[in-house]
């Protein structure tokens, strides 16, 4: 095993005066570096560039306009070499060894005393990476490290208490995170990476299940799914779960099916959080209304055909809809007054020829698209057994589908090749039931 003479380890300059011996755009990264640190910077270097004249001006730095003399490191903590000249950074570097100062060479990097390592802030998390002396690999691996964490492929969780406040506690937070349909690929890079950085998730029945499996083992999980007509746990007793896991310094996640303000009752949850004085943060998700019926082909608008859409549930009266073949409906938790809707919708003068797509379990291996039409429609989804969750479509655009049958597109509807037949649907996982 080879073995490196490294020991890594963090610095903590805060308050600390440290010496920059250079003026280029090198010289700059680095002192802006140590700024952000705390520490007390001074730059020595005839010449500076614009960005280290801008710090100096700002008073956030002292420049000295000179060249270096060794009495510059007297008294300093750490040394960092950028003028391109290797025998000015090898003399820097000699002098800073014989007061036992910590120097980095940039001229020479395998006799620097130290290295400064390729970083990356991710939260409170800072991810240093040092590469054998080759910064441009350093640099593509603390990248691709820091995008895992962003997206929740790395554990960003914190395993210590946080001691901010004088008992030793602190209040937590609440993220509202909108899940997407339930393909856990169609999860926010946000809110996954909120989901991995969790301490308690208050899950619905709906949304991306299969990422509750990767949370660690002592992450709580509290189900508080519904299905139409039977809520075990009231919403109400949802609230209060949130505030109150996150008064006790938990960070907490409500795992949402589609989005948290469309239909999913995320305004009250945001609301009761605020009022009891839990930040909160809301992470928008892919809407069901929209994502599940485009897994089945089918546009909530198209030109020529909609130019506008409805989002309803089932259980709303109908009458404010535009009874209009061009005006999309999308009726969200409607199987179970389908039939009713149906009736609804042609009593207020939609043609009984109207197509509609019924889309179940979207993006989900066992998706089955139903087609008909408003007449037939209802008698369809019995025949077959249509179940929530299931997304159902009103109106003209349904004809786009590649799952709609034939003579379904018989009308004008292609903005690029006007009654053009169409290839058979390749998607295998679905099935579709037809007039």
């Amino acid at each position: 095993m080879a073995i490196q003479d490294i020991y890594p380890t963090a610095l903590r300059l805060l308050g600390r005066p440290v010496l920059v011996v250079g003026g280029g755009p090198v010289a700059a990264r680095r002192a802006k570096g140590l700024l952000n640190a705390g520490a007390r910077v001074t730059v020595v270097a005839p010449v500076a560039s614009a960005a280290l004249r801008e710090l100096s001006d700002a008073g956030l730095l002292t420049w000295e306009p000179r060249t270096y003399q060794s009495s510059d490191v007297d008294g300093v903590w750490f040394v960092q070499t950028a003028t391109g000249l290797a025998e000015v950074d090898t003399r820097v570097a000699a002098d800073a060894e014989a007061q036992r100062i910590w120097c980095v060479n940039a001229s020479d990097h395998e006799s620097s005393a130290a290295w400064t390592p390729a970083v990356a802030v991710v939260d409170d998390v800072q991810i240093a990476v040092n590469a054998g002396g080759d910064p441009r690999r350093a640099m593509a691996l603390r990248d691709a490290v820091a995008t895992a964490l962003d997206t929740g492929d790395l554990p960003l969780r914190r395993r210590r208490v946080s001691t901010g406040s004088t008992t030793g506690s602190t209040t937590g937070s609440v993220a509202l995170v909108g899940g997407g349909p339930g393909d856990t690929g169609l999860i926010t890079v946000r809110g996954r990476r909120l989901l991995g950085q969790a301490d308690v998730v208050v899950a619905d029945r709906l949304g991306p299940r299969e990422l509750l499996k990767e949370l660690a083992p002592d992450v709580e999980v509290i189900e508080v799914g519904k299905t139409p007509g039977h809520h075990p746990v009231p919403q109400d007793e949802i609230n209060r779960i949130l505030v109150t896991k996150a008064l006790e310094g938990n960070r907490v996640v409500r795992l949402k099916g589609g989005d948290p303000y469309v239909l999913g009752r995320g305004g009250e949850e945001a609301e009761f959080c605020r009022q009891n004085g839990v930040e909160v943060e809301v992470v928008a998700g892919v809407t069901s209304a929209i994502s599940v019926p485009a897994a089945a082909g089918i546009p909530v608008t198209h030109r020529g055909l909609a130019k506008g859409f409805s989002v309803v549930t089932g259980h709303e009266e109908l009458s404010e809809v535009p009874a209009r073949a061009d005006h999309t409906v999308v009726l969200l938790m409607g199987v179970g007054k389908l039939r009713e809707s149906a009736a609804a919708m042609a009593a207020a003068g939609l043609p009984q020829d109207t197509p509609v797509g019924i889309v179940e379990n979207g993006y989900l291996p066992d998706q089955r698209v139903t087609i008909g039409t408003l007449g037939s429609i209802a008698d369809q989804a019995e025949a077959v057994g249509v179940a929530n969750p299931a997304v159902i479509v009103i109106g003209d655009v349904v004809r786009v589908s590649p799952f709609a049958p034939p003579h379904f597109k018989t009308a004008d509807y292609s903005t690029t090749t006007p009654n053009h037949p169409r290839a058979a649907p390749s998607q295998t996982k679905t099935r579709v039931s037809t007039p």
